[in-house]
């Protein structure tokens, strides 16, 4: 399958803090890629090289064979980049942001209105076209910067957290609409902090410090983790995990939500400490079982 968008040996500092370092990547064409990784990772930074808002220092980035180096304007009519914050304007309607960008793309005279009305229906903004952007919800407003994101019908999509702050909901109906162009042959390279939006990728890359740790499909993530993992619950967990911290047998102690997550190379042993620990500290209710990994697990493995 064509590679859409190729990263090879990019390298990009900010002073003495290196934001990129040696990262590796390929996206197929139709493919789309979650990029996920903790603040500070790179995934920004990645993503304004591919767009041409910055300079990488070192390194190629290659969309649909071309290079972002040289070719740059071409590159700019055959993308669609949504940063964190889209800067939408407030007191135009959300006709009048998308008939904006069209102008601001070029977009034929011919062709605005019908791109506007079926995004408009595709984002299911239409009853709302007449309401200006500052009085929309949080998911209205990102699927209005999406929609102009797609006004001059990209090739490819860079997507930079375009659901952080945003409503469980309206987060299930933006993937949804993500789904329909990925079914159209967009290709998609979306960062994301959320773990179930990941899932919904065909394969997940691990950025940690600049670089990629792993790429795989959501369903061979699992085979990464080597250890065995058991997740406890009881009423008390922080201080269960914190009980369990530096243990003999056990390298890791997780805090996953109201659960602790505890790793060892070998899960009897993992078994007998926990129980000892349990009866010491006198907690005697609890649950003790194991788990496969989930991707957060991995995540966190990797980067350890």
């Amino acid at each position: 399958m064509p590679i859409d968008i190729d990263i090879t040996h990019l390298y990009k500092k900010y002073g003495d803090v290196t934001a990129v370092d040696d990262l590796n990547l390929q996206v197929k064409q139709g493919e789309m890629l979650g990029l996920i990784g903790p603040d500070g990772a790179g995934k920004t930074t990645t993503l304004r090289i591919l767009c041409g808002l910055l300079h990488a220092d070192e390194g190629d980035c290659v969309l649909d064979g071309k290079d972002v180096k040289k070719e740059l304007s071409v590159i700019r009519s055959l993308i669609g980049y949504m940063p964190q914050r889209f800067s939408l304007y407030p007191d135009l309607t959300v006709a009048e942001n998308l008939r904006f960008f069209a102008d601001l793309f070029l977009v034929p005279k011919a062709e605005r209105e019908t791109r506007l009305e079926r995004l408009l229906q595709f984002s299911k903004l239409g009853p709302f076209s007449k309401r200006r952007a500052n009085a929309l919800s949080g998911g209205m407003k990102q699927k209005l910067a999406l929609s102009c994101t797609l006004i001059h019908t990209p090739k490819i999509l860079l997507l930079d957290e375009p659901t952080t702050g945003v409503d469980p909901v309206s987060r299930r109906e933006f993937w949804n609409i993500l789904k329909e162009l990925k079914e159209q042959g967009v290709t998609i390279l979306v960062s994301t902090p959320y773990m179930d939006e990941a899932e919904r990728c065909d394969r997940i890359a691990f950025i940690h410090k600049g670089s990629i740790l792993a790429v795989e499909t959501p369903q061979d993530i699992p085979a990464l983790y080597t250890r065995a993992l058991y997740e406890l619950k009881c009423e008390d967990f922080v201080r269960a995990a914190r009980l369990l911290e530096g243990r003999e047998n056990i390298e890791s102690v997780q805090i996953f939500g109201d659960r602790v997550h505890v790793s060892g190379p070998d899960g009897e042993k993992i078994s007998a400490v926990v129980k000892e620990t349990m009866l010491d500290s006198g907690i005697e209710q609890y649950d003790l079982k194991i788990i496969t990994a989930g991707i957060e697990d991995v995540f966190v493995d990797l980067m350890q």
